[in-house]
């Protein structure tokens, strides 16, 4: 799944960033601010409607995401302990 559709509150785990053929720049402008592969991650907010943006925690930081941004970014549910 990617994280436009996830819980709000739930811990995910970045699996990939898929950028499109047209931009392969943004793949590494996410990378670089931390949606690397194994990374927890989590959806705080979303904006009105559901829509973005998406203020989103990772590691101990926080983003705001466009909605096409965190299309991009796909997780995987953690498993609880």
């Amino acid at each position: 799944m990617n994280l436009d559709q996830v819980d709000l509150g739930s811990l995910y785990c970045v699996s990939e960033v898929n950028a499109p053929k047209g931009a392969p720049q943004i793949k590494g402008q996410l990378e670089d601010i931390g949606f690397l592969p194994g990374e927890q991650v989590s959806v705080l907010r979303k904006g009105l409607l559901g829509k973005g943006p998406y203020m989103v925690r990772i590691g101990a930081s926080t983003f705001a995401l466009r909605k096409s941004e965190a299309c991009m970014i796909s997780v995987e549910c953690l498993p609880h302990v």
